[in-house]
């Protein structure tokens, strides 16, 4: 197929280029190089991908555009004519959208507008949309399932990604789209974005400085290893074909780690002990996340693999090679 990637040298994105490559699919990737950090660490990204496809003689592009550039996008995507998108662009980050919740709203709302309709244009009908967990704010009933209400956000992150699903379902029900809304769970592993936690923490644990450590440690993620959280997109991408149809899944692990052990796998992969700044919880954090996988299982085939400790080792191994070969980390 022809893919057609937003946000595809980032994190996530990167590696959803590769698998896509692997498979033998021509990939599209629109991203526009944005500053939230360092670009040169999606150069990078962009380069081991273009590593990749050299390797497997495939077909892969990079066009840096903004999302929210409605005109050129849709002159892309009619250029290119993808058999489906997958929309994974978006400002991350619930700390950050407190502090910037007009720019939030432009990119993640207004920003899938425009993909959605430059689609509509091209009469591209299969869509790939990257939600996030944090729709579920502090729901006190667990594991978080999708039929739970989520009117009830507790960031402008959350309520910007909440709002990208119901505007999927809009072109779904006018438009005829076929979408698939994931709610990823606390993403991690190589290539990681240097802000989040289990990255930034290697980083601090290595260099001997103090880490953040909000609240009493009790407050727990359903971390989430990227090559399963692949396996999830790509299985979500092939169910979009045929008839249209709207649904959205959780992907996670569907087991919860603390923050205390978070840190403490951290330390027992690196072999280095970490010091700790012990602060209270930060508005909008949520005290824990945990997904109920249930229906990605029978509707999509998804079956994570990867136990918390092989992924923070296979993410430590990554860390080590990049850092060796001088990468800024």
């Amino acid at each position: 197929m022809k893919i057609l990637v937003t946000g595809g040298a980032g994190f996530i994105g990167s590696h959803l280029c590769e698998r896509l490559l692997a498979r033998g699919d021509d990939v599209m990737c629109v991203d526009n190089l944005n500053d939230f950090y360092d670009p040169a660490m999606k150069r990078r990204n962009l380069d081991d991908v273009r590593d990749k496809a050299r390797a497997l003689g495939a077909s892969f592009a990079v066009e840096q555009l903004d999302i929210c550039e409605g005109e050129a996008l849709s002159e892309l995507i009619a250029r290119f004519v993808p058999d489906a998108v997958a929309h994974l662009a978006a400002y991350a980050g619930v700390r950050p959208s407190i502090q910037n919740p007009a720019l939030y709203t432009r990119v993640n709302v207004m920003g899938t507008v425009s993909v959605l309709e430059a689609m509509k244009a091209a009469h591209v009908k299969r869509l790939v949309f990257a939600s996030s967990s944090s729709v579920y704010g502090n729901n006190e009933k667990v594991p978080f399932c999708e039929i739970d209400p989520v009117d009830h956000p507790i960031s402008p992150y959350a309520a910007t990604k909440k709002a990208g699903e119901l505007i999927c379902h809009t072109y779904h029900a006018l438009e005829g789209f076929s979408v698939a809304c994931l709610r990823f769970f606390t993403v991690y592993g190589a290539r990681q974005r240097p802000d989040l936690a289990i990255r930034k923490f290697a980083g601090m644990i290595e260099r001997g400085e103090e880490l953040p450590f909000y609240g009493d440690g009790s407050a727990s993620r359903d971390y989430t290893y990227i090559d399963d959280i692949m396996d999830g997109v790509i299985k979500a991408l092939d169910w979009t074909e045929g008839v249209p149809k709207y649904e959205v899944f959780n992907l996670g692990e569907s087991a919860t780690i603390s923050l205390s052990a978070m840190v403490e796998t951290l330390e027992a992969a690196m072999g280095k002990k970490a010091q700790l700044r012990r602060l209270p919880m930060q508005p909008g954090d949520v005290l824990r996340t945990n997904a109920d996988i249930g229906k990605a299982r029978r509707m999509l085939g998804y079956a994570p693999a990867t136990p918390f400790d092989e992924g923070i080792g296979k993410f430590i191994a990554w860390y080590n090679t990049v850092k060796h070969e001088g990468a800024k980390l």
